[in-house]
């Protein structure tokens, strides 16, 4: 959804003023449909980032909740591919609430993928590195529920991270969110997320997203052609993916296995763990990274 002049231009000139008498706005990085991204300076020099919510979704509880959840949920997990949430704090300026996380330097693979195709090793790389990441945030029962290449981010030294966690599932039961609200990106989210059936998304809902993200980057397409965001929601929820190899011919056999099992339309179907489904990557492209 295209953001309001509004909420752009509120953003900007944010650029130059402080929050809290500590942080002072250095630059803007990027403003989605949730929050304007910072770089920003404390008063003791630390560079670090500022996430804003904007501030008329601060008004609605659940929204501002979930928001924050993402420090709590993030910081969980013990990965290098993890961004830190070092604080939470509200902006009494523009009524509404912050995160303040690590400064990362780098473009999300989304931003790499549409100015330079992916290669095949890329693909593979990247996949590997997430499927590493899932495993320790599923390891401490995290779901992340929205993975994407625009949540994929490489740093400058080649590191990749996984952004925002801010509509995760703890599997302990808690969550910040109503129940069946509809979370994710349509042209990743698996069959049962598409249909809205909240209490089925688990570790395999991630792996299903992982899946749909090898795809992307490997036939340069997504899984469902569609229309429009509701029609590739419609045919996640009622379509089996079609196999990599019709849409990439020449693709090797076991590699494109890897990524139609991980978008098997029922859950039984795929693999069952991030480190199983990572092992079997590397071993069709027979590496030891």
């Amino acid at each position: 959804m295209p953001l309001s002049p509004e909420v752009v231009t509120r953003a900007r000139e944010r650029v130059g003023s402080f929050v809290r008498r500590k942080y002072h706005f250095d630059a803007l990085v990027g403003i989605g449909g949730t929050a304007a991204v910072y770089a920003a300076t404390h008063r003791n020099g630390t560079r670090v980032a500022l996430k804003v919510l904007h501030p008329e979704l601060a008004l609605i509880a659940d929204i501002q909740a979930r928001f924050l959840r993402e420090g709590y949920v993030a910081n969980r997990i013990a990965h290098e591919g993890v961004v830190r949430v070092v604080d939470d704090d509200d902006d009494e300026t523009f009524h509404t609430v912050f995160l303040v996380l690590e400064l990362l330097e780098g473009e999300t693979i989304a931003e790499r993928v549409a100015h330079t195709a992916a290669s095949m090793d890329e693909s593979v790389q990247w996949g590997d590195r997430l499927l590493d990441i899932l495993a320790a945030a599923h390891d401490v029962g995290v779901v992340h529920r929205d993975i994407k290449p625009e949540n994929l981010f490489l740093t400058r030294s080649g590191t990749l991270k996984l952004l925002d966690f801010g509509i995760a599932r703890l599997l302990d039961g808690s969550s910040a969110t109503r129940s069946g609200l509809l979370l994710g990106t349509p042209a990743f989210m698996s069959p049962e997320q598409a249909s809205g059936h909240a209490r089925d998304v688990d570790a395999r809902s991630d792996l299903w997203s992982t899946g749909a993200v090898l795809f992307r980057l490997i036939a340069d397409r997504p899984v469902h052609l569609a229309r429009s965001p509701a029609e590739q929601m419609l045919f996640a929820a009622t379509q089996p993916a079609p196999k990599l190899e019709t849409v990439v011919p020449g693709i090797s056999a076991r590699l494109g296995n890897v990524v139609d099992r991980a978008l098997a339309f029922e859950r039984a179907d795929r693999w069952q763990d991030a480190r199983t489904m990572r092992t079997a990557l590397r071993e069709a492209v027979g590496t030891n990274r």
